[in-house]
């Protein structure tokens, strides 16, 4: 198939972010905005997981490019919300039309030949004007007791230094009072939460997934690739001091302690494909709106492209860490397994793009909501460490599941 790439002028974004969340392909971060529209051009199925990568970047390549120069990303691209089991089908969709803004404002378009009748009016228009929603009914699962039991067992096991660190999740479903429209979720993210990249991605079950990720899982131009691991938090308040919480969460060893480990498992898992890995020698403060992370930036590179891994096969050799699933990856799958007794589906999963060059940006798939018409669906994890408290941990998936749910609710649950 051939695809036609442009340069343009006179992108509304707001009329481009309405679109595509609400029927294709959003990811909007601080960096600009990529969007996929006009449907699915190709798909490019992963019977099992990210155990079949390699074929992906080949499925791409496939295709034509014509037209105007332009940066990664603008070209080729095709978008994927993979599942938490790494093993588990999955696919990446090629959208016919893709549309990119970088944050000086350049932008280009790009089309299959088939969508060159498709229309695409982003010219400036009115936005959703659908103001907060109300919740029929909620249901948690597990409930309170029962999350903070399973924090507990998994403590016993860590202290036995069977795991070092499990993530462990719960899920709150439940009925809203009319349809939630995803565009105006979007828009409502995109003010309350600036420093993160917001998503709507459509999902192989009919729902749609929308949310706001702090956590870039890895980005990769060329020679080089970044990620930028969050572990360890605290909730904030619109009038908490910068200064309390940022000491506390800097002086907290179980915090500290946690944290360490994710950042660690970044360097050592890219460290085993390129020549050259730094990190930051100390853990900065992320702030978000009702949340703040400790965060730790990760590089590396190597000297030619050509060794360079794929986006795709970095995810493989990064998908789960332990920021969402533990150390070590397989008996921590194993426990989260045993304790929570529901697939995770999409959520936790690296969710992003990747180009016909093989470059791309994958996120973790967290701090979101499922929709499908009134229903929808939210999940929150703690990472569990031997000092962690089981009353705690389960206040902080509380309190994650209220700063989700507060773009959708009058009041947080």
């Amino acid at each position: 198939m051939i695809f036609t790439r442009q340069k343009v002028e006179g992108i509304d974004l707001n009329s481009l972010r309405h679109a595509a969340a609400r029927t294709g392909w959003l990811l909007e971060g601080p960096d600009g905005v990529r969007a996929g529209l006009g449907g699915a051009a190709d798909t490019v199925s992963l019977p099992n997981g990210l155990g079949d990568v390699d074929r992906a970047l080949d499925a791409l390549r496939a295709h034509q490019l014509e037209g105007d120069l332009g940066p990664a990303g603008t070209g080729i691209v095709a978008f994927g919300s993979l599942p938490f089991d790494r093993m588990a089908p999955a696919a990446l969709t090629l959208p016919h039309i893709l549309v990119t803004i970088l944050r000086d404002g350049d932008a280009w378009i790009t089309r299959s030949e088939q969508a060159s009748d498709l229309p695409l009016d982003l010219a400036a228009g009115y936005g959703p004007d659908q103001g907060l929603l109300e919740i029929d009914s909620f249901t948690f699962d597990p409930t309170a007791d029962d999350y903070a039991h399973g924090v507990a067992r998994a403590v016993d096991l860590l202290r036995r230094h069977e795991v070092d660190k499990v993530v462990l999740a719960r899920s709150v479903t439940g009925t809203l009072r009319e349809v939630a429209d995803p565009a105006a979720l979007a828009a409502r993210l995109r003010s309350r939460e600036p420093a993160c990249t917001i998503y709507s991605f459509p999902t192989d079950d009919g729902r749609r997934f929308v949310g706001a990720t702090p956590e870039l899982l890895v980005r990769r131009t060329g020679a080089t690739a970044s990620a930028h691991p969050l572990a360890g938090t605290i909730a904030v308040t619109p009038h908490t001091g910068d200064e309390d919480f940022q000491s506390w969460l800097l002086g907290s060893a179980k915090n500290r302690h946690e944290h360490a480990v994710v950042a660690d498992e970044v360097v050592s898992k890219f460290a085993s494909a390129y020549e050259r890995v730094t990190a930051d020698a100390e853990p900065s403060i992320v702030r978000l709106r009702s949340l703040a992370h400790l965060g730790t930036w990760v590089h590396a590179s190597c000297e030619h492209e050509v060794d360079a891994p794929d986006a795709l096969e970095i995810l493989r050799l990064m998908h789960p860490t332990a920021a969402v699933g533990g150390i070590p990856r397989d008996e921590a799958y194993r426990l989260i397994t045993s304790i929570e007794h529901r697939d995770r589906g999409v959520y936790a999963g690296p969710l992003g793009w990747m180009d016909s060059r093989g470059d791309g940006e994958w996120w973790v798939g967290f701090r979101g909501v499922l929709l499908h018409g009134r229903e929808f669906e939210a999940w929150a994890g703690a990472g569990i460490v031997a000092e962690s408290d089981p009353m705690a941990e389960r206040e902080e998936t509380r309190a994650k599941l209220s700063s989700v749910l507060a773009a959708l609710l009058v009041e947080s649950i």
